[in-house]
């Protein structure tokens, strides 16, 4: 079942938020800030531990923290790609952002899991297009694991909420539960 949610990310009750975080994973701006603000030293610390064994997180790649205070259980931090006219391979990397979280979500026995709109903010990653990878990543993969149970996307804007639910609306539903573009 994939939702679409205008909101606060750090509010969301799931297993697992995934954090627009940058390379380095100690926090920056927007939802990577307020994830770090809001979840406490806990994140920090475990990113920290992370930076220790491989030095950061790539570009379209994902680890997975504690939740520290935050309402859900774990954080996948996720680092999109910055837009630069499509030039170089943005639309790709951005798709691997989401599938590398998906798949440690599913790894790590998690079913309910948040998303907010990656790259969107001052990656400048356009939005529209951004929405339709984003859906479509999600969709083709619920439909390689029983493990993921919920899909949410958190908008922040009401621009991002538009351009969801109208995706999400055109979306046919499969035999499976599952829903398609």
């Amino acid at each position: 079942m994939i939702e679409v949610l205008k909101g606060d990310i750090t509010k969301i009750e799931v297993d697992a938020i995934v954090n627009a975080a940058n390379t380095s994973l100690l926090g920056g701006s927007g939802v990577d800030g307020a994830i770090h603000k809001v979840g406490g030293t806990a994140i920090l610390e475990d990113c920290q531990k992370i930076r220790s064994k491989q030095g950061g997180c790539k570009i379209g790649e994902a680890v997975i923290t504690t939740a520290g205070k935050l309402p859900a259980k774990f954080v996948i931090h996720t680092v999109g790609p910055v837009w630069n006219k499509g030039k170089n391979n943005e639309e790709k990397l951005l798709a691997s952002a989401y599938f590398n979280s998906l798949k440690l979500a599913s790894d790590n026995q998690i079913q309910s899991i948040s998303f907010p709109n990656i790259s969107t903010g001052i990656y400048k990653f356009p939005k529209q297009k951004a929405a339709k990878i984003a859906i479509k990543t999600v969709s083709d993969f619920l439909t390689t694991t029983a493990n993921l149970k919920k899909v949410i996307f958190v908008c922040f804007d009401e621009e991002n909420y538009k351009i969801y639910s109208e995706l999400l609306k055109k979306m046919k539903p499969r035999k499976s539960g599952l829903h398609t573009l």
